[in-house]
């Protein structure tokens, strides 16, 4: 095989890696906001996407570092298309905050503290900076 295909070839596999990766992060991401404990799926998820990540850039090079970069321009690439995608999507596809189990859980103490803040009768004081 021709160095352009098979350099064209490595950018390829970068950019499936690349979705794989941050496809995967966004994924987590969604889970975690509706999770009772998202710190295993984070854990987890960073894990597999790495060691996934890594091995397959290690068998994608083939010990040649033009090979390398041309692994990580694709991996770069799906980064700014996975981005670009994941920031037009529906926003009804965005976790309700009402549902949101951190949500929940905070409401009464964001509710408690804005009350007392209320309540301790603070008001604004009003400067004049004119000289």
């Amino acid at each position: 095989m021709n160095n352009e295909l098979v350099l064209l070839m490595a950018c390829g596999a970068g950019m499936l890696l690349g979705g794989f990766f941050f496809g995967g992060l966004w994924w987590t991401v969604g889970k975690c906001l509706t999770s009772p404990h998202p710190a295993p799926w984070m854990l987890a998820s960073g894990l597999v996407r790495m060691s996934v990540t890594l091995t397959g850039f290690y068998f994608v090079s083939g010990g040649q570092w033009q090979r390398l970069i041309a692994c990580l321009v694709g991996f770069i690439t799906a980064r700014l298309i996975v981005t670009w995608q994941t920031r037009h999507r529906d926003p009804s596809v965005v976790v309700d905050e009402a549902t949101s189990p951190f949500r929940q859980s905070h409401a009464g103490l964001v509710a408690s503290s804005t009350t007392a803040f209320a309540e301790s009768g603070y008001q604004k004081q009003e400067t004049n900076h004119a000289s």
